[in-house]
């Protein structure tokens, strides 16, 4: 599976997990890990014992987890703490042993409120666990790709060739420029650069004054930016991280200085609009800071 194919297939997937609550949810957390882990066993209610508080598990790990997707957790995180509480107490009175508890929610991408967190960290150290945690939509999509191709599509339905479908967008760095647009502005927003050679930076790449200011006013949003792909899975991340730094390696080879820097922003923006523009710099600024793009000053060593 190409790149191409697999953003397709992870579209495919992410429009299933925001249409999924409740039994289909689970159902679609179910086909994953049979596939993921050949000893999980599923456990489907059965007249009046229900599942036990198991709705699935990893007998030889003693893994064990619960599934939770309401329509929007934001809305729902104190129902998640409550059944959080009460589904391992119950869980833990009529299984073991119980080694790991994973808390499977569908939260669509949006993160999981630091109380829930907080909770289920005390569970883990007070009943001894060897692990616990959430296990997110993000979370999912890692298992997912981490699977055979023909298990995937079997999962995300088969993919029709994206060669074919020319109207279709599949670009991951306008799925990101998108989510930067619809932003707003928060007062007590801060730029998070923390480069620590930051002035060493743009002199050795030449950049001017008013380009090191375009970055660092990018830095306002960075911090949006890393929560977005902190809620998606590796392959957003890793795939724009790639795609601006070939962008980058491409324009370099014949450009420098502020010249390189305006042909990054317009290779990379979809429209040559200041809306999409202001969206790249947001995104170069994350990537000027982690050295994806630009040369590094070289560290001298410390003897």
């Amino acid at each position: 599976m190409n790149v191409q194919e697999k953003t397709f297939a992870r579209q495919l997937f992410q429009n299933k997990i925001l249409k999924a609550d409740g039994q289909i949810f689970e159902d679609i957390f179910s086909a994953i890990m049979n596939y993921a882990e050949t000893d999980f066993q599923q456990i489907k209610p059965w007249g009046n014992i229900g599942d036990r508080k198991n709705d699935g598990y990893i007998k030889t790990k003693g893994i064990f987890y619960q599934v939770y997707a309401p329509e929007d957790i934001r809305k729902s995180y104190t129902n998640v703490i409550s059944k959080l509480k009460k589904d391992f107490d119950g869980l833990k009175a009529q299984w073991s042993p119980v080694n790991e508890y994973y808390f499977v929610v569908n939260d669509k991408h949006k993160g999981v409120n630091a109380d829930c967190e907080k909770i289920i960290q005390e569970i883990k150290k007070s009943h001894n666990l060897n692990d616990a945690g959430f296990l997110t939509a993000k979370d999912l999509e890692n298992i997912l790709f981490e699977l055979e191709d023909d298990q995937i599509y079997l999962i995300t339905g088969h993919i029709p060739d994206p060669a074919n479908i020319k109207q279709l967008d599949f670009s991951i760095l306008n799925e990101v420029i998108g989510h930067i647009m619809q932003l707003p502005l928060n007062e007590g927003d801060k730029p998070k650069n923390v480069l620590p050679n930051w002035n060493e930076k743009i002199k050795l790449n030449v950049l001017s004054e008013s380009v090191s200011q375009l970055l660092i006013n990018g830095g306002f949003q960075s911090h949006s930016l890393k929560e977005y792909l902190k809620n998606n899975s590796e392959f957003l991340a890793d795939s724009l991280r790639d795609k601006m730094n070939e962008i980058y390696l491409q324009e370099k080879e014949n450009k420098s200085g502020d010249e390189l820097f305006w042909a990054i922003v317009n290779s990379a923006s979809p429209k040559a609009e200041r809306m999409y523009q202001t969206s790249v710099v947001v995104i170069m600024s994350k990537y000027f800071e982690t050295c994806d793009i630009f040369e590094e000053p070289v560290q001298e060593e410390v003897e």
